[in-house]
């Protein structure tokens, strides 16, 4: 019996794009993206790591951990900075004015939308953070400082940016929408047996967070692409 062997899936998406981004407090910056096969991947990869990441979730006011999205953003800065360095020139090409590329667009977002807001609020948390007594829940003690709403804002213009880049890498990379994805069945759907993967009701107080995470370092002015 003969077997068609599966090909795999090359780079694809549109060959132009108008690619808009949103920059908290400074408006909207676009130009027209005309991508190589490498921005396709390297754009795959970044909308991997952001729907990924709790940087596109929304933060309700009663919800969320402040010290943990700060700590996915700052880790995806890193990550960012890996992807422009292993693609290398070929997500940087000179461009045209009124033309914008894959390494444009990353170091935007790192040097005029997330580099702002962990300079700036990282510390802070982590001074108050430091203020916390021993014993006292650390969800609970944050959502006492007196800056919380404001942070919470601040996250939510980032996260606003964040969005609009996914949306920019999604169409370039040529994939399906990962953020936006069905609701879980409800209740009244669900099923009456144990469900897979769902902690025994031994564990299920052990699997909580205990401690924040450990605090940060927040890399130095602007973004090196060299190692």
């Amino acid at each position: 019996m003969r077997h068609r062997q599966r090909r795999r899936r090359g780079p694809g998406g549109p060959s132009q794009i108008t690619a808009r981004l949103t920059i908290p407090f400074v408006g909207e910056i676009s130009g027209t993206w005309e991508p190589a096969d490498a921005e396709r991947s390297a754009a795959w990869e970044l909308y991997l790591e952001l729907v990924t990441r709790v940087s596109v979730e929304e933060l309700s006011a009663d919800e969320g951990f402040l010290r943990e999205a700060l700590s996915s953003l700052y880790t995806f800065f890193g990550t960012t900075r890996d992807i422009l360095r292993r693609y290398g020139p070929d997500i940087a090409p000179p461009l045209a004015p009124g033309h914008v590329s894959f390494a444009v667009l990353a170091v935007t977002v790192l040097n005029r939308v997330l580099r702002p807001l962990l300079a700036s609020w990282h510390p802070r948390l982590a001074a108050y953070e430091s203020q916390r007594p021993e014993g006292r829940d650390p969800v609970a003690w944050e959502r006492e400082w007196e800056h919380e709403e404001v942070l919470r804002r601040a996250i939510s213009e980032v996260r606003s940016s964040l969005m609009s880049l996914a949306r920019t890498l999604q169409e370039v990379a040529g994939v399906s929408d990962l953020i936006d994805l069905p609701a879980p069945r409800g209740p009244e759907n669900a099923p009456t047996g144990p469900v897979r993967g769902t902690p025994p009701p031994a564990l299920r107080g052990v699997l909580t967070l205990s401690a924040p995470p450990p605090p940060l370092r927040i890399p130095s002015a602007e973004v090196a692409l060299a190692a």
